[in-house]
């Protein structure tokens, strides 16, 4: 059957009043065929985890995702200026020279940041184009092309370029070829979900699937439409808004991903009014697990899966079974 059509898009998400001090069960038991409990306090147990990352960037352990698509470049060398063509005029020089050595120690640390901040959204960039052309990356090449005079910073700048493609836009960096330090980008948490991105603006929305796979878990493995688009409002990702990485999300999130079978999206019984909930679907099931899931979540938050007992205990039992 097919799936119901989408409510009328929400002007707004509420603002949750502040985080509670601690991750909490969402009501409604698994496999509930209708979600119980409030929205408000649903979400609010949600809201402790999901939102820090995408909102607080480095404050959450986590780069800020990369906030104009345009950069993003049609070839690999188009990322490789050439001196006084730099974006940002004052600093082409320190760019190009690496960090200067002739300035205050407190600027040139400033400085140096400044750097690394911008070579790290390069990289991502970079990763994202390779994505898109579905071809493998090298050390090498994020060295020649991007990272230049900042080899030395190299570790830590791929760390948080990955760790951005990962929690941003659900794209893992796996290394094949250690000697040859030669990467793919493949989907994470284990989905097949292939995305056509045919342009340079468009940008990989894995990231918010699993973002609501994992919302879904931690609401009881069924979560009221009023509590996801709440949480996604905490990261500016509203109902009927245009987002700069995700589009336009109502479609994607009710109609799009409903036919793609990760989520299954349905009228709750018996309620006085048109409530619609979420579960997961037949695709999500058969391709992630919750525990693949739940360490995304944890590490959004910057904690440990087992920072969440009774969901790491449900994710164990679920991992035994199907073993």
């Amino acid at each position: 059957a097919s799936p119901p059509p989408p409510p009328p898009a929400q002007e707004s998400a509420p603002q949750a009043s502040g985080r509670p001090s601690g991750p909490k069960r969402g009501a409604g038991p698994s496999g509930c065929t209708g979600c119980q409990g409030s929205g408000g306090g649903a979400a609010a147990s949600s809201s402790t985890v999901i939102p820090g990352t995408l909102e607080e960037g480095p404050a959450a352990a986590t780069p800020s995702p990369p906030r104009s698509p345009q950069r993003a470049s049609s070839s690999p060398t188009d990322l490789a200026p050439t001196p006084g063509q730099h974006s940002n005029e004052g600093s082409s020089n320190q760019e190009e020279e690496g960090p200067s050595t002739s300035q205050d120690p407190a600027d040139r640390g400033s400085l140096l940041r400044e750097a690394l901040q911008e070579k790290m959204s390069d990289l991502v960039y970079f990763l994202l184009l390779k994505y898109r052309i579905k071809e493998p990356i090298t050390k090498a090449e994020m060295l020649n092309i991007v990272i230049k005079d900042y080899e030395d910073h190299f570790p830590e700048i791929f760390r948080e370029a990955s760790d951005c493609m990962q929690l941003v836009f659900g794209v893992d960096v796996k290394e094949v070829d250690p000697a040859g330090h030669s990467y793919i980008l493949v989907t994470s948490v284990g989905l097949t979900y292939n995305e056509e991105l045919n342009d340079v603006q468009s940008m990989p929305k894995v990231g918010l699937l699993i973002i609501v796979l994992g919302l879904i878990f931690l609401e009881g493995n069924c979560a009221p439409e009023e509590v996801i688009w709440e949480v996604l409002g905490l990261i500016g990702v509203h109902a009927g808004r245009e987002h700069f990485i995700y589009g336009e999300p109502q479609r994607l999130i009710t109609h799009d991903w409903v036919q793609e079978g990760y989520l299954e999206y349905r009228r709750v019984p018996n309620s006085d009014r048109a409530r619609y909930e979420f579960l997961w679907g037949p695709r999500a099931h058969a391709e992630t697990t919750k525990m693949k899931v739940l360490e995304y979540v944890a590490k959004i938050s910057g904690s440990d899966p087992r920072s969440f007992p009774l969901l790491y205990e449900e994710a164990l039992r679920d991992e035994e079974e199907g073993a």
